[in-house]
């Protein structure tokens, strides 16, 4: 009976008290069970994730690839090309590879800015490098504003106006004409200036703000005349009235193919730098190959960067871009902006930790690199970068000596204080409203 009883008690005792710990153990061994299995479907599945690719960040690039404006755009492509290709040579970012889609901005606004939003939404790319003219970029600003997105312009441009989504490595005016205008007034002597330009928002703002310097300096504009970029009859006419006017400076802010005809006519008018010099404003080394030598030898351009810069870095990149595209291949402002805005922009994707163009905004501020001109940075209130100054006359071989230098980065101004900057808008907006909800003069 007693062994009976000690039997009865190891058996039908401990049942009763596994209720309440017998759950606890049950969890338990459902958690092991669990983790054990998690472990499995890892081991089994790490092979497969490692094999796995990171898909691609997606970049646009979008400039006129046809046009009158295709002479002073493709080579920003190659540009923006051979930086997203060092990028992915030096392993990509953030472990990813870089994929770039191409789009043929066709040297019309209208163009640019339906391609703006087909890379957006259909292609998803996290940032655009483009637009090669103001008139393109103010039409695209209103797509990359609604969209939130972020679009690069490596263009020197007329200012007066900034936006968030929108980074402007291109030189504002008080970083070019503004001191190159000072530096004729000085050293040229300079008192009657004669303004050439594109029927556009972009020779229009540029011309407005010279106007109101030159007058400042108490000198006089002897004339102020535009062509459509993708025209040439009324060269002829414009030439004679600076045969007319007799200034002792042409600063000339034509666009695309009007180029070659008008300097070519000045010279064929007899207008010559040693009386009459000509200062372009949106030229750069590049363009000038599709120009004959004698037509621009002696005239000068005013840019942020020039090939026959002589710093290690400005070497390196001639180097890298001649090997890329060709021993023949010029650099020029343009061509550096593109660049640098590639690895501006490859610089705040890291420090964000992502390609997302609202958390890549946040860093671009805070931006700078040396570049081949020398540091360059993104000035965080205008969104701007900061770049220095050189005003270069043309030789023989079409390369620039420069004759002039800031020495150090300028600050950028997009809104100049001869107004104010309700005064530039209301000037801004008239010109849109003239021609009708365009940027350029659409009645050529």
């Amino acid at each position: 009976m007693l062994a009976q009883t000690l039997s009865d008690r190891l058996v039908t005792r401990p049942t009763h008290r596994v209720g309440a710990k017998g759950r606890v153990m049950r969890g338990w061994l459902a958690a092991v069970i669990g983790l054990v299995v998690l472990v499995a479907v890892a081991t089994w599945s790490a092979p497969r994730l490692i094999g796995q690719v990171a898909p691609p960040i997606r970049v646009g690039i979008l400039h006129s690839e046809s046009g009158p404006l295709a002479i002073s755009e493709k080579s920003l492509i190659h540009a923006e090309v051979l930086a997203l290709e060092e990028i992915n040579a030096a392993g990509g970012l953030l472990g990813r590879k870089l994929a770039w889609v191409i789009a043929d901005g066709r040297s019309d606004p209208r163009v640019f800015a339906r391609e703006a939003r087909r890379l957006i939404e259909t292609e998803k790319v996290s940032v655009i490098f483009g637009c090669g003219t103001s008139s393109a970029r103010r039409t695209v600003r209103p797509v990359i504003e609604e969209e939130d997105h972020l679009l690069f312009f490596p263009v020197a441009h007329e200012g007066l106006e900034q936006s968030p989504n929108i980074i402007y490595t291109g030189a504002a005016p008080n970083q070019q004409i503004i001191p190159t205008l000072k530096w004729a007034y000085d050293k040229l002597k300079a008192r009657k200036f004669f303004l050439v330009g594109t029927d556009s928002i972009y020779s229009h703002g540029l011309n407005a703000i010279v106007t109101d310097l030159i007058k400042s300096l108490e000198a006089e504009v002897a004339g102020e005349e535009y062509l459509f970029w993708n025209s040439v009859d009324g060269v002829d006419g414009v030439v004679a009235k600076i045969q007319q006017a007799r200034p002792d400076v042409v600063i000339c802010s034509l666009l695309g193919d009007s180029n070659p005809p008008f300097f070519q006519r000045l010279r064929a008018a007899g207008i010559r730098p040693e009386q009459c010099p000509v200062i372009s404003y949106p030229l750069t080394e590049d363009e000038l190959r599709e120009f004959a030598a004698a037509d621009v030898v002696g005239d000068y351009l005013t840019v942020s960067y020039a090939q026959t810069i002589k710093t290690p870095e400005n070497l390196e990149f001639v180097r890298k871009y001649q090997a890329r595209f060709g021993q023949d291949r010029t650099t020029g402002d343009s061509i550096d902006a593109a660049y640098n805005s590639v690895r501006l922009w490859a610089q705040a994707v890291a420090e964000a930790e992502s390609e997302r163009p609202g958390q890549v905004r946040r860093f671009l501020g805070r931006q700078s690199l040396n570049a081949p001109e020398g540091v360059i940075s993104v000035d965080a209130a205008t969104h701007h970068t900061w770049r220095p100054s050189f005003v270069g006359r043309i030789r023989p071989d079409k390369l620039v000596d420069l004759v002039w230098t800031s020495e150090v980065p300028i600050r950028p101004d997009p809104f100049p204080p001869s107004r104010s900057r309700a005064e530039w808008q209301a000037f801004v907006d008239g010109l849109y409203q003239a021609w009708g909800g365009n940027w350029i003069n659409p009645r050529h």
